[in-house]
């Protein structure tokens, strides 16, 4: 498992003069707050699928959900290796923050359980669910796989004055 400590880097090459390397802390910060993320996968025959979804930053891992017969499910069953972007939608201002890392299955019912109530808190009732047989139930939606994609690199993009691109890398 990756070290919750990165090596922080700053890209010179795509910052501006001044720039200095974001913390980590920040990153997690735009992670914890983001309502909404893209992940991308890639198909079995090597195509990307790229999706908006919501999900959860929790115990250093960005979690999400999916049924397990949709694309990205089915996708993570042959490649686990994913993207997962966030931030703002801007040129100029804002921090966007890119996730590179292993999607794993998280079936721990205990886990589980904190997760279900994480993402109601953060989501609202709409979003609330059980508990059963190592997935998250809603009685509108059937049956959720869960995921965690701890970061093994990770990109900050800092808009605006200065422009920055920050790389962590973790162990």
């Amino acid at each position: 498992m990756p070290s919750n400590t990165p090596v922080t880097e700053l890209d010179a090459r795509f910052s501006s003069e001044g720039a200095t390397a974001r913390p980590w802390r920040e990153g997690v910060a735009v992670l914890d707050a983001a309502r909404l993320y893209w992940l991308s996968t890639v198909r079995p025959d090597g195509r990307p699928h790229v999706t908006p979804l919501i999900g959860v930053w929790w115990d250093g891992a960005l979690h999400f959900c999916t049924g397990p017969t949709e694309r990205k499910a089915r996708n993570l069953l042959a490649n686990p290796e994913v993207v997962l972007t966030t931030g703002a939608n801007t040129l100029d201002t804002g921090f966007d923050v890119v996730v590179e890392g292993r999607a794993g299955r998280v079936t721990d019912e205990t886990r589980l359980a904190r997760l279900a109530e994480a993402w109601e808190a953060k989501y609202g009732g709409d979003w609330h669910f059980e508990v059963s047989d190592g997935a998250f139930v809603n009685g509108a939606s059937g049956r959720a796989d869960v995921f965690a994609v701890t970061p093994r690199t990770a990109f900050g993009f800092g808009k605006g004055d200065p422009f920055s691109q920050t790389r962590w890398q973790f162990a």
